[in-house]
């Protein structure tokens, strides 16, 4: 994803603009799937996930807004462009945390043994850049314009379908990379699962909430970075569905605490996604 230069401009749902949260550093705010072919991942996301994505008109990115059932927006489609794929970029979903201060944390980021990926650039709704962590791992730094009106971002929830429900990093250097987190962000430590031969699998606090882990990644492990589930409501409808649209489930759908099940699929594009929610028959 290095290299991929100027993306122009974006325009987020409103919910940006209006984030009213404990704490904004350190909240997941915002995800974005990266794709070559937009028309082809609305269908199959409109049918795995349940959500809508009425595919935007608008030069120059074509930026389009990915909604649930309810109407509320959660995160965004951007179209690659044969010079973004030509400068190393793919299709892949990356997520967006909060900040108060956008310079000073991609200051802290770099410092911290981060990479920038893309510069900081300024938008109607504020300010953002993508870095990566020590290890590689992408993701974007922003900063909304205004905050305060009431409105709450709901891209990140544990239980609403339709949201990213659990974020999820398979480390390349689990301490390292850990810390580097936490010096960001504050994320704390709420506890760990052992997974015997894989190691520690470390839950993350964000504002007392636990939205996600860490773990080792493993040696034979495909690909890197952040996986972000898709909450759906039937897990087996959702991998039928994969089926039937053209994506592959590579794992699952496999139990895991709390009455859940997890899928790890490929969507026909190419990008990783994951997907986590109940077995209903």
């Amino acid at each position: 994803m290095a290299g991929r230069g100027r993306i122009g401009s974006r325009r987020f749902c409103c919910c940006l603009r209006d984030i009213a949260m404990t704490k904004l550093q350190g909240a997941w705010i915002w995800y974005e799937l990266m794709t070559s072919d937009a028309a082809g991942a609305k269908a199959f996301y409109e049918a795995v996930a349940g959500w809508q994505i009425p595919l935007s008109g608008q030069a120059p990115l074509y930026y389009s807004h990915i909604t649930r059932a309810d109407g509320r927006e959660v995160g965004g489609l951007l179209p690659l462009t044969q010079e973004m794929i030509a400068q190393g970029a793919h299709p892949a979903w990356v997520g967006y945390i909060g900040v108060d201060d956008i310079n000073a944390t991609l200051d802290a980021a770099l410092a911290a043994g981060g990479r920038l990926l893309m510069p900081r650039m300024d938008i109607d709704e504020g300010s953002f850049a993508m870095v990566t962590d020590p290890g590689g791992a992408p993701f974007y730094l922003m900063q909304p314009r205004a905050m305060g009106s009431g409105q709450t971002s709901v891209s990140f929830s544990v239980e609403d379908c339709g949201s990213m429900g659990w974020n999820e990093l398979p480390a390349a250097d689990m301490a390292r990379d850990l810390a580097f987190y936490q010096a960001l962000f504050g994320w704390e430590v709420t506890g760990a699962l052992d997974m015997g031969a894989y190691g520690q699998y470390q839950f993350l606090a964000h504002d007392g909430v636990t939205m996600g882990a860490i773990m080792q990644r493993i040696p034979e492990a495909q690909g890197f970075g952040w996986n972000h589930y898709i909450r759906v409501a039937d897990i087996d409808a959702a991998a039928s569905a994969i089926n039937a649209h053209g994506g592959r489930v590579l794992r699952g759908p496999d139990p895991v605490p709390g009455e859940d099940w997890i899928i790890h699929g490929r969507d026909p594009q190419g990008a990783s996604f994951a997907l986590v929610g109940k077995r209903v028959a």
